[in-house]
């Protein structure tokens, strides 16, 4: 997630309602993740965009924290997240992003449960991108770091066709996965409402 502060989160949103708008609305959307990701029975990793904050809201006894790759692409963000929970003996890793607010408990605990039989999994978002992507790393095995490089590297994001990428990209190493429900994600005022 992003640390929330003023003008730098939901950028889209703050340029036809306002930073402080935008800012109010992630903060909601981040109530609800945490809300959601407590529900759910896993391990919980955070990854902040800036810095490790110790005193916030996510309670240090339900959430280990890490900061993000510094990298300013997301696709390298997500890929070192994979990565550093791979090299740390984790078996199945799902992501997910912090502005879904059609996400819940169920969608993850079921999601998970996919994982124990297929490779990959996939959550596509009505925008053509996707909110939540996990991976057995043990059905994949040796298989596991080159899957993610050509999932998360040398992509464009914030387009259409993002999920198509990821999928194609999957059907190209003949990677078994199977889908999310389709969910819509709030990333411009349209999508953002029922917050407002």
């Amino acid at each position: 997630m992003k640390n929330p502060s003023l003008g730098k989160a939901k950028t889209r949103l703050a340029a036809t309602l306002g930073k402080e708008k935008a800012l109010e609305i992630y903060l909601k959307l981040l109530e609800h993740t945490r809300n959601v990701a407590l529900e759910v029975y896993a391990e919980r990793n955070l990854f902040y965009s800036d810095f490790v904050d110790n005193q916030d809201e996510w309670l240090n006894e339900f959430f280990q924290k890490h900061i993000q790759d510094q990298s300013p692409d997301l696709g390298q963000k997500m890929y070192s997240a994979f990565s550093d929970l791979l090299k740390i003996g984790k078996k199945k890793v799902l992501i997910i992003g912090s502005d879904c607010l059609e996400l819940n408990s169920e969608i993850i605990n079921r999601a998970f449960v996919s994982l124990d039989l297929k490779q990959t999994i996939i959550g596509p978002a009505i925008d053509g991108g996707y909110y939540g992507i996990g991976f057995n790393f043990e059905k994949l095995n040796s298989l596991a770091d080159e899957v993610l490089q050509k999932v998360f590297l040398n992509k464009t994001w914030s387009h259409d066709a993002v999920f198509l990428e990821a999928e194609a990209a999957l059907k190209a190493l003949t990677i078994e996965y199977s889908l999310m429900p389709t969910l819509s994600d709030v990333d411009v005022e349209g999508d953002a409402l029922s917050l407002l």
